[in-house]
């Protein structure tokens, strides 16, 4: 016999007593994570361990407050750890488009900028000083003048010479030539005309002689001139580096323990001896002049070399870097190389890479959502890429993908250190698991986090201590001890069972402050009890617009539901529906037809595709249940149609199979079912009813029909036994169930639910075919047998009908179940 359920079983509740306290306000607050030992003791072990490949995906349903208590984790970890680095991008002298990157100790990237600031202005004033100096000028203008005094001396004696041999040495627009000559003056063509044939021989003769002596002293001329000038440019290159050896040899010293920043500052000490005269050019341009603003703006991009680029500064940081990136694009996560137009053109230098998130997390932690990330184009395998080679390389997205033809700066990449962890819903950890093969090997660490958690005395203090927390955080009212206890009860609601607490605390803290709503509408210091089931109420309010559409068709009968009466045949089934953020459950009527034929159970939604997979599997079992219990010895020859009535969408879940098997049986029985009860619960071929889902939803539903239509005192619902740990029905429905006008029934097996729904005892097994009279499964095995001989006789001769009896030596039953079980022949 089975016990229908108290109040008691229905619903769990807590005593405000039991807290020990006022209200959360006498609590400490809970700054831990609570119920998650499993995801913590991973997160652990992934934070920790140095190996490549082990970082961390976070799996959880969304609400549980994983990305908030991940970071919180993260902070409290990163302090335990040293700071990493600064870094910075230079001017690489050897190659201008791959820039260096130097690593320096934490918090001297602002030093070492202004240090290489100070340096390059105090060369520039101390080359200024150098060069514009009265003794530099002076020894310079003496050499130039040597050499001046030298070559007009040369070309005085080679004057003389000419003079001497009639010849006239004279500067002309091709160079210097030699004139025949009278006195001091050229001759002219006429009095060279009147001279002998001698005299011109002799004049051409020694021209050419001259010509041959001119031409190699002037070749020696320039040659020195050029030694010269040379010796000069030497001398200013050796004044120069003489001049600013001090000021580099003291940033030196300072960065001697930082081999790659001494090499740096060689390469700008020797950059700065050998173009030493850009430090003294004159800088006045005019604002009109364009030319002149193009080698102002050259001179000052040559300038810029000497800048430091602080790529990561860490100067205000402590402990390990924990960054959350909410919105992941590649630029975002790898860096970028701006550019800035100028003349029209699109210029960019080493001073204009940016850092991302990837780089100002290496060292420590960065947290992402997965779908953010697997949405933002290009981030997904430039994240896989970095991980796998272990460094962060920065280039345009264009150039990865082929698009950019430009020449671009190509910055050195930076050896990477981090622990990424991933944050999302389950299905993306399995998708990616089964369709990419590389995330197995860079995320080698799950961390689960359950959206439950066990109900016990030292979890029940900690959620009250948490709720202490959200309260204070958010300067929200305290909750008292009575709301406290109705907060507890609502996540045990949230979690489907009354062994567990939810941990979805998004929802929880979502209550809570509409609750502090209603208690300032109330003005109250605390909040109360009431005002946590208001907020409740009123969050269903809003949003059960459909489920009170479809309890007013039922109401009207445009939805046809029986909540009295018998109807061999007819069931109410329970569905749950959804839309949104509402679920609700919907009675749903159930019928079956029968006749003779070898079909079994058809299910019709499936015939009208109408049906899921999961649905389908529920009818198929119920053929198995069938011919398990009644036809072993005969075969199952029925035709029988299972239909949802007025049900216009897919059907899917196995939660209405043991439904559709007690309308079975109640048409094969012909027995009667009580209407105002209505049935769930899934079924396995041996006839025991399994757990469903949603079965809170679904015993409410069947309450507000019951409720509109007129409570009797008889109506109820029928449940799996599995389910009772799961039931925290609504206070009203409580109510109803403890003064006796709404009754819940705890099945087993189809044996305890057919008597229930039918009155009728279901009948024990005495042997293989052979049921207790006058009970549901002996009308049901009668009427399979009628069915099978009917089948065998359907259209058969009334002579071949009298040999087949004659051979079986069996005589006719008067009634329609038979005294002998025969085996059939073959029709």
């Amino acid at each position: 016999m089975v016990k229908e359920l108290t109040a008691e079983q229905a619903r769990l509740t807590y005593q405000p007593a039991a807290f020990e306290c006022n209200s959360t306000a006498d609590l400490q607050p809970y700054d831990g994570i609570i119920g998650q030992d499993r995801a913590l003791s991973a997160l652990k072990f992934g934070l920790n361990i140095r190996k490549p490949g082990f970082n961390i995906f976070v799996s959880g349903f969304a609400g549980t407050g994983k990305t908030t208590v991940i970071k919180a984790f993260l902070d409290a970890v990163a302090l335990q750890k040293a700071t990493p680095d600064d870094w910075c991008y230079v001017y690489n002298f050897k190659d201008p488009y791959c820039p260096r990157a130097l690593r320096l100790p934490l918090g001297t990237g602002q030093t070492f900028q202004k240090d290489i600031r100070q340096l390059i202005d105090n060369t520039r004033r101390t080359l200024m000083q150098t060069f514009t100096s009265k003794e530099y000028s002076t020894r310079r203008s003496e050499a130039a003048e040597a050499f001046t005094r030298k070559r007009e001396a040369a070309f005085q004696a080679l004057s003389e010479r000419s003079r001497a041999q009639g010849l006239l040495l004279k500067a002309s627009q091709i160079g210097l030539v030699l004139l025949p000559a009278k006195g001091d003056q050229p001759m002219t063509d006429e009095d060279y005309g009147k001279l002998s044939q001698v005299k011109k021989d002799e004049l051409m003769q020694n021209r050419e002689q001259l010509s041959k002596e001119l031409k190699e002293k002037v070749l020696e001329l320039r040659l020195e001139e050029s030694n010269l000038e040379k010796q000069l440019a030497e001398n200013d290159h050796q004044i120069a580096g003489n001049a600013i050896e001090f000021q580099f040899q003291e940033t030196k010293t300072k960065y001697k323990n930082l081999p790659q920043v001494i090499a740096y500052l060689n390469e700008v000490e020797e950059d700065v001896i050998e173009n030493f005269k850009q430090f003294f050019v004159d800088t006045k341009t005019g604002e009109a002049d364009p030319m002149a603003q193009l080698q102002e703006m050259s001179r000052k991009q040559t300038f810029s070399r000497y800048e430091v680029n602080i790529f990561i500064d860490r100067s205000e940081a402590k402990g390990a870097p924990v960054v959350l990136e909410l919105n992941p694009t590649f630029n975002n996560l790898f860096g970028r190389i701006e550019r800035e137009a100028q003349f029209g053109a699109l210029y960019t230098d080493f001073t204009m890479i940016k850092n991302g998130s990837m780089h100002v997390a290496n060292g420590g932690f960065l947290v992402m959502r997965i779908e953010d990330v697997l949405t933002n184009f290009q981030s997904w395998e430039g994240l896989k890429r970095t991980l796998r080679d272990g460094k962060l390389a920065i280039e345009d997205i264009g150039e990865r993908l082929g698009f950019m033809a430009t020449k671009s700066l190509k910055p050195e990449p930076i050896p990477l250190e981090i622990k990424v962890v991933l944050i999302g819903e389950p299905q993306y950890y399995y998708a990616l698991m089964q369709y990419d093969l590389e995330f197995r090997e860079l995320f080698k660490v799950k961390a689960d986090f359950d959206y439950v958690m066990e109900r016990n005395e030292k979890n029940l203090k900690d959620y009250a201590s948490v709720i202490c927390r959200i309260c204070n955080t958010e300067k929200m009212k305290h909750l008292s001890s009575d709301a406290l206890a109705k907060i507890l009860e609502h996540s045990s609601r949230l979690a489907d069972d009354q062994s567990k607490l939810s941990t979805l605390f998004a929802d929880i803290t979502d209550i809570i402050r509409e609750a502090n709503f209603w208690a300032d509408e109330d003005k109250t210091k605390l909040i109360e009890g009431k005002h946590i089931l208001k907020a409740i109420e009123q969050k269903v309010y809003r949003s059960n617009l459909v489920q009170q559409h479809v309890t007013e068709a039922i109401n009207k009968g445009i939805y046809k539901i029986d909540t009295d009466g018998q109807v061999v045949g007819q069931v109410n089934g329970l569905a749950v529906m959804g839309f949104g953020d509402m679920v609700f459950g919907r009675p749903t009527r159930i019928t079956a037809s029968l006749g003779m034929g070898r079909e079994g159970v058809v299910n019709i939604e499936r015939e009208a595709n109408l049906s899921g997979n999961i649905h389908t599997k529920g009818v198929l079992i119920l053929n198995g249940y069938m011919i398990e219990k009644y036809a072993t010895g005969v075969p199952l020859s029925l035709s029988a149609r299972l239909v949802f009535e007025q049900s216009y969408d897919e059907i899917d879940g196995d939660s209405a199979s043991s439904t559709e098997l007690y309308v079975l049986l109640s048409r094969l029985a012909e027995a009667p079912i009580r209407q105002e009860i209505a049935v769930t619960g899934s079924v396995n071929q041996k006839g025991e009813v399994q757990a469903i889902g949603g079965v809170n939803e679904k015993i409410e539903g069947f309450f507000e029909i019951c409720r509109y239509k007129g409570l009797t005192g008889q109506q109820g619902v029928m449940i799996p036994q599995a389910n009772v740990v799961h039931l925290m029905l609504k206070e009203e429905v409580v109510d109803a169930v403890k003064i006796g006008v709404f009754h819940i029934y705890p099945v087993i097996n189809i044996d305890e639910g057919i008597e229930i729904l039918t009155g009728i005892p279901a009948g024990k097994n005495l042997k293989p075919g052979k049921f207790e009279a006058n009970t549901i499964n002996d009308r049901v095995q009668k009427r399979l047998l009628t069915m099978a001989y009917a089948m065998r006789d359907f259209g058969r001769t009334d002579n071949e009908t009298k040999k087949d009896k004659h051979k079986t030596k069996t005589k006719k039953p008067q009634s329609p179940v038979p005294k002998k079980i025969v085996k059939p022949r073959n029709v």
